[in-house]
């Protein structure tokens, strides 16, 4: 339970309803991570909190949980390969502490699935690169203008 004493929800605007973001690469941090229990209580999973740090969707907040400790070893596997994905992507090959994940750029692909249950559309993150290289577009496309047979 939270006191709510003094809360007036007449003195302050409630929040917009979030529409998933389209489908797409986005620059993203892990803001927070937990671990928690399955809901079948036979195991835990991490849940790992990404916000996008740039362009429209800046500050928008998106989950992934790793079934790291299930009884269903297909579900650890593909959550243990997708935590190597990240780690290997902000960089931390061999973290002690899921903390340590935190606060590290990385890129991370976005897609767009229809729940079945409600069938409303949802965001989903479906997979995990280095941070894109921050130079300039013009140094590259001239690097690549080059003629074949000029380049050293």
């Amino acid at each position: 339970m939270a006191n709510l004493n003094g809360f007036d929800a007449n003195q302050v605007e409630p929040a917009a309803k979030f529409d998933p973001i389209p489908a797409g690469k986005y620059l993203a941090v892990i803001t927070e991570s937990e671990q928690k229990p399955t809901k079948a209580g036979t195991g835990n999973y991490l849940q790992l909190t990404f916000q996008i740090q740039e362009g429209v969707y800046k500050g928008r907040i998106l989950w992934a949980r790793l079934n790291l400790d299930n009884p269903n070893a297909t579900a650890v596997q593909i959550a243990r390969a997708e935590l190597s994905a990240i780690c290997r992507s902000v960089g931390v090959t061999a973290p002690n502490d899921s903390v340590e994940l935190h606060n590290l750029p990385l890129m991370i692909t976005v897609k767009c699935r229809k729940r079945q249950d409600t069938g409303d559309i949802t965001n989903e993150i479906a997979g995990y690169a280095k941070k894109e290289s921050s130079a300039p577009p013009m140094a590259a496309a001239a690097a690549s203008s080059v003629a074949p047979w000029k380049r050293s």
